[in-house]
């Protein structure tokens, strides 16, 4: 007897999750590894919510929770809306989830009918087709290429809007790319939804804050108010904050469809961790100049790995807009051998050889829907990098 749903079949663990894995089995080996593949910030949670986090704990704020988050919370977020987005939300349009990927999985699963159809641009994060198709929809690829900065063209968007289409996935800036859309960008998707009342959409704006070279974010609903009654606002504390542990995501949407993740919520998870809670309250109201030092020292590493992967043969690499990834062309390197004797058929074959030959973990282009590509966190020290930098280099000089 087959214990295992066949829905099970319709999905894949994280690509991303099984590269970090390998990289950690390989160090618990004893071999010298260089870990670029998980997407999290090295900065320390800054001190002020750290002490948010203590205090509730001293005031016995260990209790049980609004299903949708604390009244404060709520606020707070409501009022992070406010006043970066120009978005007005009231605190039963707000939801608080464990991560901005349950916020995700929620809506989705709350939304998506069998049948179903949900745009996502490619490259896109791993999760969100999977997620698509555990909610028994279909997801539908938009190819995004480096020579159009990875980003979406209207055009392309509105040719693969159907009638059977629910929802856009709109993450920007976007991992795995960095690709972040402008305001005129922004306008051009606008005017295409507005042509398709029936298309919801879905901005996943995690990593907002993280943008350079004077780029200047704004989230869609922002750009076209008339899209907010169809649209779900995505945003959460663990890239900018370096809250990733602390497992705090949020939304602002349309009371209906709230109300419906609220209850996907209560028999899931309920409400998240209190202490987690009280300390994004802190984060949200607090002094924020730590984002701005952050992203000086990621724009920094940004350009180290631009600069020495371009050096590299066989690889080009995008100078990306925001978030802290690099998503390099390794198309030079296809149909070459290692020196190890493995040949490079793919992009998943660059980089098993790369971290076995030169122990440099990335993550292949094919887990993002992209080829052929990988992928660099460079949210790791400068030292690390400049480090992963002569190994890389070294990986593709050896290339024949």
């Amino acid at each position: 007897m087959n214990i295992v749903a066949p829905r099970m079949d319709r999905i894949k663990p994280s690509p991303t999750n099984a590269a970090s894995s390998r990289a950690k089995e390989l160090k618990a080996e004893g071999r010298d590894i260089v870990g670029l593949s998980s997407g999290e910030p090295d900065f320390d949670t800054p001190l002020n919510i750290k002490e948010a986090a203590k205090k509730a704990i001293d005031a016995g704020d260990t209790k049980y929770t609004h299903l949708n988050g604390t009244p404060e919370l709520r606020k707070a977020v409501c009022d992070k809306f406010k006043r970066e987005n120009n978005l007005d939300y009231t605190p039963d349009e707000v939801i608080v989830s464990t991560g901005g990927k349950q916020v995700l999985f929620n809506a989705l699963l709350a939304s998506v009918a069998p049948g179903d159809e949900v745009v996502i641009p490619a490259p896109y994060w791993v999760s969100y087709p999977d997620m698509v198709l555990l909610a028994e929809g279909e997801p539908v690829f938009v190819t995004c290429p480096q020579n159009n900065s990875f980003k979406m063209r209207a055009e392309d968007l509105d040719a693969a809007i159907g009638p059977k289409t629910k929802w856009l996935i709109l993450n920007s800036p976007c991992n795995p790319t960095g690709a972040a859309y402008t305001e005129a960008e922004l306008r051009e998707i606008a005017d295409v939804l507005l042509k398709h009342p029936h298309v919801w959409v879905m901005t996943d704006d995690i990593y907002e804050h993280l943008t350079y070279d004077g780029f200047k974010f704004k989230t869609l609903v922002e750009v076209e108010p008339k899209l907010k009654d169809r649209a779900l606002v995505i945003n959460g504390m663990s890239k900018a904050y370096a809250m990733t542990g602390w497992r705090i995501g949020f939304a602002g949407g349309p009371k209906a469809l709230i109300s419906q993740m609220s209850k996907l919520q209560s028999q899931s998870t309920s409400a998240t961790c209190t202490i987690s809670q009280a300390a994004a309250v802190e984060g949200l109201n607090g002094p924020k100049d730590f984002i701005q030092s952050n992203n000086e020292a990621f724009k920094r590493r940004r350009d180290l790995v631009v600069k020495a992967l371009n050096a590299c043969p066989g690889l080009h690499c995008h100078t990306p807009e925001g978030a802290f990834y690099v998503y390099p062309s390794c198309a030079g390197c296809i149909g070459k051998t290692s020196q190890g004797g493995k040949k490079i058929a793919t992009d998943e074959d660059f980089v098993v050889a790369l971290l076995e030959e030169e122990g440099v973990a990335v993550v292949h282009g094919a887990a993002f829907g992209l080829s052929p590509h990988f992928r660099i966190s460079y949210a790791t020290a400068d030292s690390v990098l400049e480090d992963a930098m002569v190994r890389i280099r070294r990986f593709c000089d050896g290339l024949k």
